[in-house]
């Protein structure tokens, strides 16, 4: 079986993925996300997916949760709208540590489990993984797990499995759009 590190937010985003991927690939996940504010927040999801992936015997590799860098990332692009360039600049920035990861440590392929979700653009970080592939040199498999139910089924599971379940994306920003919505 050919090794892959997959990039994951949140147990809720992986479930699906992971049963899925396991059939084919030994698999280890990547928890880097320096997107996700506040810091409990991200503490909660990362507890949610080391205790699922204790239970299920996948290796977890928490990378480093440097805020800081996030915002040297995306300065300047605060103010763009959820699912936009600020967004694309994030996918990126969290795929690149992924591949690098995946490159330095042995790994053939990776991928993400962002595309689970119905917000985020699966053609753009499709986009984004093959040319990480170019430039990084490792494989990169494309996937859209939202198709087929994907979302539908990783929702169902999770509730299975009575995960911790945010309510956005994970950002300050896409809080405060949160919070724009309700009002």
């Amino acid at each position: 079986m050919k090794k892959m590190l997959l990039h994951t937010c949140c147990a809720p985003c992986a479930i699906y993925v992971v049963q899925e991927l396991a059939k084919e690939y030994d698999l280890a996940l990547y928890y880097y996300n320096p997107n996700i504010h506040p810091a409990d927040e991200y503490q909660k999801r990362l507890d949610e997916i080391i205790k699922w992936s204790k239970k299920r015997d996948i290796k977890l590799i928490e990378a480093e949760y440097n805020v800081e860098d996030w915002f040297k990332e995306i300065k300047g692009l605060e103010e763009e709208s959820e699912g936009g360039s600020r967004c694309f600049v994030c996918y990126e920035m969290r795929m690149r540590e992924t591949a690098q990861y995946a490159k330095d440590n042995g790994y053939d392929i990776f991928s993400t489990t962002m595309s689970i979700s119905p917000h985020k653009k699966a053609d753009k970080l499709n986009e984004i993984g093959n040319k990480l592939k170019e430039e990084i040199g490792v494989d990169y498999l494309e996937a859209d797990w939202k198709k087929n139910d994907g979302f539908k089924i990783a929702c169902k599971l999770s509730k299975e499995e009575k995960f911790y379940r945010q309510d956005y994306c994970g950002c300050t920003f896409s809080i405060r759009n949160k919070e724009d919505a309700i009002r």
